[in-house]
């Protein structure tokens, strides 16, 4: 009797036991272009051990972290390593080499251990380089983001992979443009900051900053947007003019950021 309550005992305690995961899991989440990227894997630690040619030997299927499958998912169709690549979630498995890695984006779920290549999506190879110093706990990062580009960094012991993503972001845009100024509540702010951003009409730009501050007769935004168009157009005077305008109108917002901008802008005329 007195074994069958100590049974229950450690039962009981060892039902609530809580221990910190070995390779702790993590998710990152990058806003990109007009979505985002998500990646969900876990965190493996050297512990004093030899990791990329022993642990993780080369040339075999490695799952990319440790415990469950490593999971990419992206919001829209991009391009990674210059391979196209739909929006979607995919299990990300690779093949380490000494100065390479395969990246595989596969349909599976259920890991390398029942790895089917007919699930494959699309493999890419990227280059790998050795690191200065030592990264304890394997780790995967988002670099270099810009509104179109960014890069998907692994590090672990010694050694880096970095592999590039990219979307046609522009040409989504610009359609989205030109559709929306065919109804009858037209972004003109959002449209002309986007083209003064990237160097497209300046006229057309122009054009639509002064309809958006017809608008907005009190956005001290605006003003600060128009203000600027019109500096790279050449008109030094109307650029003033326009900042003076969104500083009384920033005075009256209590904002002093755009008062330093505008002041700022109609220093460098």
């Amino acid at each position: 009797m007195m074994t069958l309550i100590f049974g229950m005992m450690f039962n009981s305690y060892g039902q609530g036991i809580k221990i910190p995961a070995p390779s702790p899991g993590q998710t990152i989440k990058q806003d990109f272009s007009l979505s985002a990227i998500e990646v969900v894997y876990s965190r493996p630690v050297i512990k004093g051990r030899k990791i990329f040619g022993d642990i993780v030997p080369f040339g075999k299927l490695w799952r990319t972290g440790a415990n469950s499958p490593t999971k990419f998912t992206f919001g829209e169709d991009v391009k990674v390593a210059g391979q196209s690549l739909k929006a979607g979630s995919y299990q990300v498995i690779s093949i380490p080499s000494e100065k390479s890695w395969v990246i595989i984006f596969s349909k599976g779920t259920n890991g390398v251990f029942s790895y089917n290549p007919a699930e494959d999506v699309l493999k890419v190879t990227v280059p790998s380089t050795t690191l200065a110093s030592s990264v304890e706990s394997f780790a995967i990062q988002f670099s270099d983001v810009t509104a179109n580009k960014l890069n998907i960094q692994m590090a672990w012991e010694k050694t880096s992979v970095s592999i590039p993503v990219e979307t046609d972001v522009d040409a989504k845009i610009m359609g989205s443009i030109d559709r929306a100024m065919n109804v009858d509540s037209k972004p003109y702010f959002e449209s002309a900051s986007y083209y003064f951003e990237t160097g497209r009409d300046i006229k057309k730009a122009l054009e639509w900053a002064n309809k958006a501050t017809e608008a907005n007769p009190t956005a001290y935004w605006v003003f600060h947007l128009k203000a600027k168009i019109q500096a790279k157009t050449g008109d030094k005077v109307g650029a003033k003019a326009t900042a003076l305008k969104s500083i009384e109108l920033a005075k009256a917002g209590k904002n002093d950021d755009y008062v330093a901008l505008n002041q700022k802008l109609i220093d460098s005329l």
